[in-house]
């Protein structure tokens, strides 16, 4: 189902149809990134609130609006991003908004912990999307989010996984 997290129209119409099917969810892969490069002098205000509507609001609004159909003992995971930690030039707007993304995922631990929820962040490198491949070479983190999906990650709660190839490791 394609749709836009910046609508709140959109998720209601989203949730609206996972409600109908009447299971709730189990995994919530909240995987929103817009970005674009800009120095501190370039930064526009249209570019700072298109950024932070897509990676922190419509973050916020996927979990928030998932929260009645979350099961017990579900696993959020959040699209978090290595950019938030390696101070790469003209990626400032970017980096702050999956900090603010990495500071949700622990919060949101400690916030639903008591229903068996679990929040985890994944921190990739690049991304091979259609909006990313212009920007950096690609990567990919599908078999971390899988893994944070499962039971097989259980003890882990407001974690932050590295998917990055090492690149802010070593």
């Amino acid at each position: 189902m394609a749709g836009d997290i910046t609508d709140p129209a959109d998720l209601d119409r989203l949730y609206d149809t996972v409600r109908a099917h009447g299971r709730g969810l189990d995994v919530v892969f909240a995987n929103a990134a817009t970005a674009s490069f800009a120095t501190v002098d370039q930064i526009t205000e249209q570019d700072y609130d298109r950024i932070f509507d897509v990676n922190v609001k419509g973050t916020l609004r996927t979990v928030q609006k998932a929260l009645p159909l979350l099961n017990d003992g579900a696993s959020v995971i959040l699209n978090a991003a290595t950019a938030a930690e390696n101070g790469t030039p003209a990626f400032s707007v970017f980096a702050a908004s999956k900090a603010a993304v990495r500071s949700f995922a622990r919060t949101w631990a400690n916030e639903l912990k008591d229903r068996g929820i679990r929040v985890n962040a994944i921190s990739p490198g690049p991304i091979d999307t259609s909006g990313i491949t212009e920007l950096v070479d690609p990567g990919n983190a599908a078999a971390a989010v899988a893994f944070l999906a499962t039971a097989d990650s259980s003890y882990m709660i407001g974690a932050n996984l590295y998917v990055d190839g090492g690149e802010n490791q070593i």
